[in-house]
């Protein structure tokens, strides 16, 4: 019985020695998950970011900032401007974009941001208050 059960560990021993010599397979290249037709998205690489400033010239928070593309009529993107007046919103490249800015009692800004021929644009935006009918001056 002693000469089987050395027998069978002598087996083992040598069964795992030359596993252990034998070189590992290459860790097979797989293409990055975008490729291989996942659901994940592309990041867009164009950044639009500005400063948005009311009439007296002082940075503007909570203001409503959205973006389309030119050639479309929903709005895709839509951001606040943080405490200091800045937003900054990053979109896909090769496309005319509309930037437009609202917030109460001022009149809506629109620019135009070409996305196609560099990689960031940033927009300075002074907002002017809306002429009211009712808003006349008091003397």
């Amino acid at each position: 019985m002693k000469a089987v059960a050395s027998l069978l560990c002598a087996v083992l021993m040598s069964f795992t020695s030359s596993l252990a010599q034998q070189p590992s397979p290459p860790p097979s290249e797989q293409p990055p998950l975008n490729q291989q037709g996942s659901k994940e998205r592309a990041i867009p690489s164009f950044l639009i970011l500005g400063t948005v400033f009311n009439e007296s010239a002082l940075s503007f928070a909570r203001v409503q900032v959205r973006i389309r593309r030119k050639d479309e009529k929903k709005f895709r993107w839509e951001t606040y401007t943080n405490s200091r007046g800045e937003f900054a919103v990053r979109v896909f490249p090769g496309y005319e974009y509309e930037v437009v800015t609202h917030v109460k009692k001022y009149q809506d800004q629109s620019h135009d941001v070409d996305a196609k021929v560099d990689v960031q644009q940033r927009l300075s935006i002074k907002l002017e208050p809306a002429n009211h009918p009712g808003a006349a001056l008091k003397p």
